[in-house]
């Protein structure tokens, strides 16, 4: 059975409620490893990594570029390996 781990976008402070989405680092059909980097966001304070928390492959990236995401929203579908 294929297991299909969401990522989402953390709160990295007490005061984020949501961040853009500068570049997807990595693409649909990509492999990623749990701790790499899958996308850069930026908050109001700074640009942010955000890395995978598994290893698989990107199935669905959820949100384009330039979006605005809100916290806890997911981001990506990663079929779990």
């Amino acid at each position: 059975m294929t297991q299909v781990y969401r990522l989402i976008l953390p709160r990295i402070d007490v005061a984020m409620e949501s961040g853009k989405i500068v570049e997807w680092v990595k693409k649909e059909g990509d492999r990623v490893s749990k701790g790499e980097v899958v996308a850069i966001v930026e908050t109001e304070k700074a640009a942010m990594e955000i890395t995978s928390d598994v290893n698989g492959v990107i199935i669905k990236i959820l949100h384009s570029s330039g979006e605005e995401v809100k916290v806890g929203e997911p981001i990506a579908e990663i079929r779990i390996d």
